[in-house]
Order: structure tokens, then sequence, then C-alpha cells
């Protein structure tokens, strides 16, 4: 077999992915994500837009990667202003990076309505620019914003634009699906039109995620021709998010039709921190991972018909497209009213708890399963949950304290300035050993000041607790009515740590459902700090 063709990752999550509503990175955290980046292995690393803010002008300051080529995004010469005199383009040549990305209008429209110039001068900006990045010893790129919408209204006026870029010496000419709207097929059509006129070795791909196919075009893209593939992390990016590049990666490097042909750079083994990088990526954007994001997600294998998991365990390919070994993430056999003793098992395995499949006591377990399952439970999303009841089972949970009793209360009330403010406050008595505790606090509502109040003083283990947080709250009304059953689903982060877990709470009483779930992330918690209970 002929050598592999090289293709080039070009991730520009610290730029169009800041453009995310509700993302705003710092100093800090852009250079926490370039080496996260540059440890995957990805080729380049695009940190943002010199000259545009504080943060990015912080950035910029000095060379923030050394494996990865480090690149400097912004626009080409601005019509009616000498190279000279433009400050965006002096911005791009002083940064410290190996590629400077310029973004070009190729659509005649924008030309006219957001330019204000001609089709000609805008040629000539991009060539003017181009040439200035050669010059300065940087790697030009040309990112040729909204291509596929420019070609579909004037195709000679796209292809011009993408011929002058890689004539006036772009090592790469990019082709955007700004708006997203493209269909693979005519991704397929347009770039296999332009390789004609630039080799397919100096070409990549830009895609924006607007009808859900940012990734199958990128893939589609790669098929016609292009060599560089830009995309986020986790598919972060303006309005629906740019070309996932979690995705991309592993399919590119797992996926035969791929893998046979091209060398991403990305070695086995960086592929296997994928999942993790991810997760952590979110955690630095503050946002809850995608349980089924393909390949990373929580549930991207998890099973939970009896009768797939009883096939897995035979041979995984029967329902894994890859081993999920593979990315690093691990399989799930879903425990719930659809299993059988395959998933219990299974389940139990993966928890590393020791049990014999003659107990007795695992056909208590899997009936008080389905029975707590039809009253509303669902542990899909709460292993903590299930590990508990489990370990109950089988007689393995120690004892921590009881609660002898808890109340809350919403007060509405003027206060001294004349604002009308509700206060909520919680009582939370427990019974530690043979010492009674007693904690009042106030919240922000029900919940959050039965969480303070109960974590407040639980005697002997209270230091152990301390870097627990409640980071994410979920209700979920089963039923409809004046006696409505309420799921109330909690994520507890332990901050020294940086672990993870769920729990879950099931009543017709919102507060006892919440109640239930703190408590049971609180034990679970001892649980794993290895007490022996009172």
């Amino acid at each position: 077999m002929t050598d592999k063709a090289r293709l080039y990752l070009y991730d520009t999550t610290l730029r169009d992915g800041a453009q995310t509503s509700g993302i705003d990175f710092s100093v800090e955290e852009k250079i926490i994500v370039a080496h996260l980046l540059e440890d995957l292995g990805f080729s380049y690393i695009e940190g943002g837009y010199p000259g545009a803010n504080p943060t990015d002008d912080a950035f910029f300051s000095e060379r923030r990667v050394t494996k990865a080529r480090f690149a400097a995004f912004g626009m080409t010469k601005r019509p009616g202003v000498s190279l000279s005199n433009d400050p965006g383009v002096a911005a791009l040549l002083a940064a410290p990076v190996d590629a400077v990305t310029f973004v070009a209008k190729s659509w005649d429209y924008h030309v006219d309505v957001a330019l204000k110039t001609t089709l000609e001068d805008n040629l000539d900006c991009i060539r003017q620019s181009v040439e200035a990045a050669v010059k300065a010893g940087r790697e030009a790129i040309v990112d040729c914003e909204h291509f596929f919408d420019g070609y579909k209204a004037n195709p000679a006026y796209a292809l011009d634009c993408a011929r002058t870029a890689f004539e006036a010496g772009a090592r790469w000419v990019v082709l955007c699906d700004t708006n997203g709207g493209s269909m693979p097929h005519e991704v397929t059509d347009i770039v296999t039109a332009v390789v004609k006129l630039v080799p397919g070795d100096h070409l990549g791909i830009h895609a924006h995620d607007d009808t859900g196919q940012a990734v199958a075009n990128s893939l589609a893209a790669i098929r016609a021709g292009v060599r560089q593939v830009q995309g986020t992390l986790n598919g972060i990016g303006e309005r629906c998010g740019n070309a996932n590049l979690t995705t991309i990666l592993p399919t590119l490097v797992l996926k035969d039709e791929f893998a046979q042909r091209y060398d991403t750079g990305v070695t086995v083994e960086q592929l296997k921190t994928l999942t993790q990088l991810s997760r952590a990526f979110d955690e630095i954007i503050n946002r809850a991972p995608n349980r089924h994001a393909p390949y990373v997600g929580l549930s991207a294998f998890a099973t939970k018909a009896g009768i797939h998991a009883s096939a897995i365990l035979k041979d995984p390919r029967t329902y894994e497209h890859v081993s999920p070994d593979s990315v690093g993430n691990r399989r799930r056999l879903l425990v719930s009213d659809q299993a059988g003793r395959s998933n219990l098992f299974a389940e139990l395995d993966r928890l590393g708890i020791t049990y014999s499949k003659t107990d007795r006591r695992l056909t208590g377990l899997l009936s008080e399963l389905k029975e707590r399952e039809a009253r509303g439970y669902s542990y899909e999303a709460a292993d903590a949950s299930f590990e508990l009841l489990a370990l109950r089972h089988l007689g393995d949970v120690p004892h921590f304290y009881d609660v002898i009793s808890y109340r809350t209360m919403v007060e509405s009330r003027v206060n001294a300035i004349g604002d009308r403010v509700v206060v909520t406050e919680a009582v939370v008595k427990v019974k530690v050993d043979q010492e009674i505790l007693m904690s009042v606090a106030e919240g922000n509502g029900p919940v959050n000041a039965l969480d303070q109040a109960l974590r407040k003083d639980i005697g002997k283990y209270q230091a152990e607790i301390a870097a627990l947080e409640l980071v994410d709250y979920k209700v979920r009304i089963l039923n409809g009515g004046t006696g409505a059953v309420t799921r109330v689903l909690i994520e507890s982060l332990d901050r020294a740590t940086g672990r993870r877990w769920s729990t879950v709470g099931v009543s017709a009483n919102i507060v006892e459902a919440s109640f239930e779930a703190l408590n049971d992330s609180i034990t679970y918690k001892l649980l794993k700090n290895g007490n022996a209970g009172a």
C-alpha cells in the first residue's frame, strides 16, 4: 500500500469556539485549553484575534504552544487603506505565531454589501495580505468566508478568490460553509470543482452545524480532496456550533475508509485521552457534558435492553462500532426495568462489587430495581445511587448517621428598605453515634437551603465533606395532575479530586425527592472515603 496522505487538524476552539453564547475564556483558560489541544496532537491551534480585545492581546504576548503550529486570525487588508497603515494586518504580523489566518470575502454579495468595494479590489486585498504574511516568514492561510454560498451564486468569482490566495503563496485555502446550510453532496461537488484549480493538499474545509451536518460535510470534503479540516472541541461555536473535532478525529483514525488512506498525526495512544480531554474541556467552560455525544459521551457505549447486554458480554462487536477503550471511554450496561441478570452482573463487575452469581440477594436486588423503576426511579444517570442500593442489598454500606427530621420554610416579606424579598430556611436534625446535631441554614430555595443545612454539621464526618459541591440539579415531573410524581437528579463534585457522581430521588413531594438524592450523595462520598461507619 502507498504511503498515507497527511491530513491536518486545525482547531479553532479558542477563536471561533469563543463566539459560543455564554462562553468567555480568560487568558489562563486559553492557555490550559491550548496545552490540552497540543497534547492531543492537533496540527494547528488558532489562538484568537490579536488586537481585537485585551484577552487576546495578552494571550498573544508570547508563544503558547511548541508541538503544534500556532495561528493567529484576522481580516485581510481593508479596502481603501494601504497595507502599511492597516492596524489589523500589523497586529497579525507582529504576533509570535507560525501561521496567519486571514478571513476573506468570497461571496460577491458580501463584497458589495459588507465590504462596499469592487470585486477586483477584494481580490487585491487577498493578494496583498497573503504576500505580506509570506514576506514576514509566516505560513499564510486564507479562510474563504461563505465560499459555498458564494460558489452557488457566482462560481467564477468564488473560484477567483481561492485561486488568488493560492497563487499569492497561501499554504492553505480553506473553503468555509459559514452559514452552515450546505448539504454533503453540494460540498462534494464544489470541492471537486475547486481541486481542479487549487491542489487538494493546499485546501481545507471549515463547516458550521446549522443543519446538523458539519461533521458529514467535513468528511465529504476530505473524500473530495481537501487535506486540512477545521473545527472545535465538542463542536462549540456560534449559533449551532462548528464541526466537532471530537467526533471527526476518532472517525478519521478508527474507520477503515479514512484510517487506511490518511495520517492525522494523532497516535492511537493520544486518541485514548479523547474522552478525558472532552470532559475536562466541558469542566473549563462550566458546561455539563453531552451524555449522548458520539465516542466520548457517557451514553456512547451504554446498553439498556437485556438481550443487547447479553450479546455484548459474548462479543462487544454485536452492538459497538468501535471499542470504547480506543477513545478512553467505557462500556456501560444499564440496569433498568428492561434489564436482565446480564446487565446487573456487568454493572456490578464495572463497579468492582464482589458477589456470587448464586447469591439469592441478587434476585431481591433485581426485583427492587424493577419495582423502583416502575415508581419513577431511573439509575441510568445515577450510578452512585445504584451502587448504594446494590451494596445495601449485599450488606456492605456502613451506617454513618440517621436523619431524625428536617423542615423548610419559605417566607416572603418586605425588608427594612421596602423591597419585597423571599427568604428560605431549612433545619436538619441528624444523629451521629449517640450525638444529636441540629443545623439551620438559609439558601436561595428549599433545596439549596436543605443542602447547606445537611452538610453544615454531621459531626466527626464534617471535614470529609468540606470539598463536596452540588453542581447540577434536574427535576422531571413524571405524570400530571395534583398527584404528580417528581424525579430529582443531582450531580455532585468533589473539588479535591475532581470526581463527579449522580444520585436520584423520587417522591410526590419535590423537597422529599431532593433530600433523598442529597442524602445519597453524602453517603456515597463517605463510603468512597473508606469510612467504616458508626
